[in-house]
Formats: C-alpha cells, structure tokens, sequence
C-alpha cells in the first residue's frame, strides 16, 4: 500500500467494560469506508482469548479483526500491538505485534510496560504511514486509578499521540450520567481537554425524554454529546471477550447443541454460526449447571488446557459424554477441545502450569504434547469426508500424534498431491475433531458437518453474509443517531 499523509485519529473510550467501544469502532469503520475515506482500527492494548491469525502468521484480538472487515482492510498484527490471553486468574500469556514472548504475571507485566510501549507506537507509527484515519479502542475504562501508572491503553496513549478522544457510556445498565460525569471528573485537566463529546449507547424509548439529561449533562462537563445510538434488537457481531448470553430456543430450533463454558475458553466465536443458525438451539453450559441431552456436544478451544479438562471431569462432563456416546450423539472437538480427547496431555516445559501430565478423555487414540512455539496460520481446504470447502485458522501450542489421526477431519492444501491431514474422525464416525478455527464459517462444510451430525437442517447459513449486513445496519444506526460531520471533524484537528 503506497504510503498516505495521516490525516487524523479517533480514540473510543468507554465509561466501562462492554459499554460499546468495540461495536462504535467497528461501525464507524464501516462509516469511514463508506465515505470513501482510508481508515484503519487500532486498539494498543487487549485482554481477549478471542484471537484471530493475520496473513503474515501473527495473532490479533478478533474485535480488531472485525473492525478491519468493517473497513475493507487487510489483517496486520500492528491493528493490535499487545494482546494479552490470561491463563489463570494472575497471569496471561502477552502476544506482543503477533507473537508470543511469554507469559507474565500482573506485576511482572507491569514492570514491563515501557517495552510494550514501544511496540504500541511502532505499530502506530507504522498504520499511520498507510492510512489516513486511524480509529482507535481503549480498554475497559480510562478512570481505573490503580491502572493509571504507566498506561498504553486509555488516556497513557492518548496522552502521547495528542489523540481526540470521545467516551461512550451504556445507559442500558443504569447510570449512565454517574458513569460519565464521573469518568471524565477523574481524569486530569490535560486528559479532560482531549475529550471532545460523549456518546451514549443502547438507548430504548423516546429520545425526547432524555433530552433533559443531555442538555444538563452538556451544562455540566463543557462537552457535546454527539448521539445516542439506540438499542439494536437482534444485533449479532464477534464478542470481544464475553460468551455470548443463552437465548431460549423457538419451535424451529429441534437440533440441540451444547458447550461447556470452560474456565478459560477461547475463540468462542468459532460456534457463532451455530448459535445464529435459526434452526439449530445452542446453550453453553456454565460452572455447576446441570448438563441437559443433546444431539451434539462440542469441547471448545482452552488458553489452559490441562486446568478446563480437570474442571471438565469435575462439573461431571466425562459421565455426560460417555452417556452421550452410548447413545448415539455426535462429539465434536475444536483445537484444546481435540487435545482433551486425547489419551494424555504432556507440557514438559510448564507452559499451562506446575502440572505436567495430564490424563485425557481417552476417546481417541492419540496423545499431545505442548511446545513453546505456536502454530498460527491461515488455512484452507476440504472435509475428509465431502468435497465440501472449508477454511480456517490455526492457533494452538500442541503438537499432536497417534493412531486415530490416520482418519483425518481435514484434508488442508487439498489441491495438491502433499495435502496435510488435519484432526481425526473416530471408527464409529460419532466423534470428529480438528485444530481449526473458523470450522464453521464456511457454509457448504458447515452443512456438510451439520448433515453428518444428524441435524436435518433446511436453511444454508452464511455467518459471512451476515456479518457483512449486521455492520451495515450498525453504520446505518450511527449515521442516523450521531454527528457524524463533528465526528470527522474533531478526526481532523490535531
């Protein structure tokens, strides 16, 4: 991409965690793109275990992933310089411009912040000698007081990238001018004058009745608000962190899917297509709940494989899915979900923990073993068992080897005579397992693997298409409810 002359950026900031930020972003991405204009997301700093592979092999937070979509760009691992993975309740794995340079305890990640702030304004730097707006995401909030020393994510990037920001609150939770007023009352005088206006999110009911609000609230603070997006029934885009909610399923609903919300579960968007799908019911099942029938079980990908398949035995899952078999369901594993239904799980370096051995599920006749290095790429080919295509992503530490995967899931590269075999398919073709990503994303194999389930499903889904007219229902909400012209324009005075 030839180089372009910045000609401003953006910072969202949120009054907290889930307040809108990373929708906002997506959607004036999608906004900007549609003007004609050169824009890219950009988010310093991360907490997410949905992640997502860029083309040169580096891994990014997946909301960035979906910003970029939003703005027709590639991937770049600069769109998310630091993202960290927690892996336990201290610590977390810190991916720095892509890749892995270990896992750090809090404290100990606090002390090496300076480093990370140089990879944050390299990657920066580097977005903004190719495009010419950058719309940037904090974190969680930017009035967090013990979190303020030596900040990359909010008002410490801002700061030094003399950064606009506007900061958006959810009135859907209740207290919302608390929640505005508040914030911008705890930054500093130099931090207040880089807000430029408020947004307020997921609004119900007539606008009319909070115009009072609005009119004290910009009384009060000297700052415009610049929109109230209302609240969007129905709309469907990644999650940043947060599994998704349980939705009560319809009479259309007949094929019943379960998940365990596992400790440490990653890259849950992977069962979007399923849970979106109208006539296939999806629940996760959470921490002592009772695990219901079903048609399908699913183990889902794990930041910590050993300590999710300890918990996994404990909630009672290893009874529930032995029973499933006998029956006749279908088991399917995805990436750390693979891995458990294995025979052992080996970390001879410590990379999960103390524990270095592990006993699996012993459903199927191979065994891993975690390695420092990560496999990250972006992959495609077709399912062992259909010419259906299917694409997808890998991002694990395991390298896995045994008798069962000589019944591959997966042939990769399919077009060549050296295809790579990928994930097994057990002898009584009730379970199937793979190390990809995305698995479900492609609609002829996700068909293809919902027929092999047993689910007699009408409809195709295209996850794709649908995330494609979700962000233009979000740009469309935006153009209506904000000052998009102000918006621009505070873009534009740096």
């Amino acid at each position: 991409m030839a180089k372009q002359e910045l000609t401003g950026a953006l910072m969202v900031q949120g009054t907290t965690s889930d307040a809108g930020k990373s929708i906002l972003v997506a959607g004036l991405c999608r906004v900007f793109y549609r003007r004609g204009m050169s824009v890219a997301p950009f988010k310093p700093q991360n907490m997410a275990l949905n992640s997502a592979v860029t083309p040169d092999g580096g891994e990014i937070g997946r909301a960035q992933a979906l910003q970029a979509q939003a703005a027709n760009v590639p991937l770049s691992v600069h769109m998310n310089p630091v993202l960290l993975k927690p892996n336990t309740d201290t610590g977390a794995q810190v991916i720095l411009q892509g890749h892995s340079i270990g896992n750090l305890e809090a404290l100990d990640y606090h002390e090496y912040k300076p480093k990370a702030a140089e990879a944050v304004f390299d990657s920066f730097n580097m977005l903004s000698e190719q495009y010419q707006h950058i719309l940037v995401e904090g974190a969680g909030s930017p009035a967090e007081i013990n979190l303020r020393k030596g900040d990359i994510a909010n008002m410490g990037f801002a700061l030094k990238a003399n950064c606009p920001v506007i900061i958006i609150a959810d009135i859907d939770k209740g207290g919302v001018f608390a929640h505005l007023v508040g914030t911008l009352e705890l930054l500093s005088e130099e931090e207040q004058a880089l807000v430029k206006g408020f947004v307020i999110n997921r609004f119900r009911g007539d606008i009319a009745l909070l115009q009072g609000g609005l009119d004290w609230l910009e009384e009060k603070t000297g700052k415009p608000v610049l929109g109230v997006l209302p609240y969007l029934h129905g709309l469907h885009l990644d999650a940043e962190d947060a599994v998704p909610e349980n939705v009560k399923a319809d009479d259309n609903q007949q094929f019943k899917i379960i998940i365990p919300r596992l400790p440490h579960i990653s890259n849950h968007t992977d069962f979007e297509p399923l849970r979106l799908h109208p006539e296939l019911d999806v629940e996760y099942i959470s921490h002592l709940e009772t695990i219901p029938p079903a048609d399908l079980i699913i183990l889902p990908g794990s930041k910590n494989v050993g300590f999710d398949l300890q918990w996994l035995k404990s909630q009672g899952w290893e009874e529930a899915i032995n029973k499933h078999l006998r029956y006749g369901g279908k088991l399917i594993g995805i990436c750390g979900g693979l891995q458990m239904l294995g025979k052992t799980i080996s970390d001879p370096l410590g990379i999960e923990g103390e524990i270095t051995d592990h006993i699996g599920l012993a459903l199927m006749d191979f065994h891993t073993t975690l390695q420092a290095e990560k496999q990250l790429t972006n992959v495609g080919g077709k399912l062992a068992f259909t010419d259906a295509p299917i694409t997808g992503y890998e991002i694990h530490a395991g390298i896995t080897h045994g008798k069962a995967l000589e019944n591959p899931a997966v042939l990769l590269d399919s077009n060549h005579e050296d295809a790579k075999p990928d994930g097994a398919i057990s002898t009584d073709d009730q379970i199937l397992c793979t190390y990809l990503h995305g698995f479900f994303d492609t609609p002829d194999s996700l068909q293809a693997i919902l027929d092999w389930a047993g689910a007699t499903t009408i409809e195709q889904f295209d996850i794709n298409t649908q995330r494609e007219s979700q962000l233009e229902r979000l740009a469309d909400a935006i153009e209506d409810s904000l000052a998009m012209d102000d918006i621009i324009s505070i873009t534009q005075k740096q």
